[in-house]
């Protein structure tokens, strides 16, 4: 659950609860955990595959194909009514897949509870995946969040089962971690090859409810995620409140990490760099300025808002070789919300904004929860999103894909991934969650894995259907 809502207009600060606050509310209340944890085995409706298949709803997902195996993949999903973070994993290509629960450290006190939110997940070059999260403590005696810390969980076998690092523990409301998301350097020619990278948000409440004095914190593990380093900032200081939110490391093929994200106070996104191993950063440089600040409300999901935020990549390819991509979603005069794509040779300067859904100009639509992905083998640059196009009322969503072969000057005509429509406004949706606040994709040897939030509760063959994690096999 990427991010926290925004405040009032009459507020100094942009943000009020995380979106994790909607499940804090739901686990306070409850007597007894639902049946968490067992899955009915996959279902399929043509080539879309339910990876999930629980009796409880899942939304927000990242995905992961091993680079040194195309058929090994690894998914993640927040569980919106259960504890822990949810994995999934296949071995034969996403024929069939299994699931599995991350672990959660101890409670901080008699009485309390932890759960987990915010997945992604990385490969190394040697067979390990890594899980990315934060865990959230509460006690339900006091009615109370206690705290907040980072974990990386770590797998050697595929996905299969997990061991947990945690860190940087952020005990009862001055502060609170939000939003991580990971990435491995796999360049073989890179100084820091293997070497694992977690970007989270970290802000200070004011008033149980705001914060200001926001920043993008790294860590960095050299020892396969066993250990993780103190935290530096990766967004500069400023005077006054800062609001950064949405952050997503990714690695040049040189082993220079670069950290992008959203600034909600000078509506824009932005990255910074370094050379070091995560060590130190230099200056924030701008890919482009937003028209939205922070979020925005389309019909299809108005309740949670849809965060704008970059999901960015690196080509390790021989064709553009070394090029830097970022994407991220914002509100047009006339086209709804549309995805927009930049590219830079160095990260300093960034190429205009490339519109990548080719709907029709002028009709309001929307586009949100972009994610991207660039084939390492081919350097092609893909991206899925939610999308509105095919319902004039702007509340069903599809999920789209478009794809790029010539360094991001253009993208292919847009496909459409689903089979069957999702409506998260209506008929017992979850509206706290809705879809969440993104979706994940990646891409290797061709193969290209989009993985999203499906509800799809008119299907017969599904009754009672709730939020679940499907996939589907495309190539670039």
């Amino acid at each position: 659950m990427l991010g926290i809502v925004p405040a009032a207009a009459s507020s100094s600060s942009p943000y009020q609860h995380p979106t994790w606050w909607n499940k804090y509310e739901v686990l306070l209340n409850q007597t007894t955990l639902p049946p968490c944890g067992t899955s009915s085995g996959n279902f399929s409706q043509g080539s879309n595959i339910d990876m999930s298949n629980e009796a409880t709803p899942q939304s927000e997902t990242s995905i992961a194909i091993d680079p040194t195996k195309a058929s090994v993949i690894v998914g993640g999903s927040n569980e919106i009514v259960c504890d822990p973070m949810r994995g999934y994993f296949t071995s034969n290509g996403g024929r069939s897949w299994g699931a599995v629960n991350l672990p959660l450290p101890p409670p901080l006190s008699t009485n309390g509870q932890d759960f987990g939110s915010d997945p992604g997940v990385a490969w190394d070059t040697l067979g390990n995946v890594y899980y990315s999260y934060i865990v959230v403590f509460f006690n339900r005696f006091f009615n109370a969040v206690q705290g907040s810390e980072m974990a990386v969980a770590r797998s050697g076998d595929f996905g299969q089962t997990w061991t947990a690092t945690f860190f940087n523990l952020n005990s009862g409301n001055g502060k609170f971690n939000d939003k991580p998301m990971i990435a491995v350097d796999t360049n073989p020619g890179s100084p820091h090859l293997n070497s694992v990278y977690v970007a989270w948000d970290n802000a200070s409440p004011r008033n149980g409810k705001s914060s200001d004095n926001d920043v993008v914190l790294v860590s960095s593990s050299t020892d396969h995620g066993l250990t993780f380093s103190a935290p530096v900032a990766a967004s500069p200081s400023q005077g006054g409140p800062a609001g950064v939110i949405g952050a997503d490391p990714f690695v040049a093929p040189d082993g220079t990490l670069f950290v992008a994200w959203q600034d909600s106070i000078n509506p824009a996104i932005r990255e910074s760099s370094s050379s070091d191993g995560g060590a130190t950063f230099g200056p924030a440089h701008l890919i482009a300025n937003t028209l939205a600040v922070f979020q925005v409300n389309p019909p299809a999901q108005a309740s949670r808002g849809a965060l704008i935020y970059p999901a960015c990549g690196a080509d390790p390819s021989v064709g553009f070789h070394g090029r830097l991509y970022c994407s991220w979603t914002d509100e047009t005069a006339s086209n709804g919300m549309d995805v927009f794509l930049s590219h830079s040779t160095d990260g300093v300067t960034w190429s205009p904004a490339v519109r990548v859904n080719d709907d029709s100009m002028g009709v309001a639509n929307d586009q949100f929860n972009q994610w991207l992905a660039v084939d390492p083998s081919s350097g092609a640059v893909v991206l899925s999103w939610n999308d509105t196009r095919n319902d004039p009322t702007r509340v069903s969503t599809d999920i789209f894909f478009a794809k790029s072969l010539n360094g991001g000057a253009s993208f292919s005509a847009n496909v459409k991934v689903t089979n069957a429509p999702t409506n998260e406004s209506c008929c017992g949706a979850d509206l706290g969650n809705q879809y969440g606040d993104y979706e994940g994709i990646s891409a290797f040897n061709g193969v290209v894995r989009p993985i999203w939030t499906d509800r799809r509760a008119s299907v017969a063959a599904v009754p009672g259907l709730d939020e679940e994690i499907f996939t589907e096999v495309l190539s670039d």
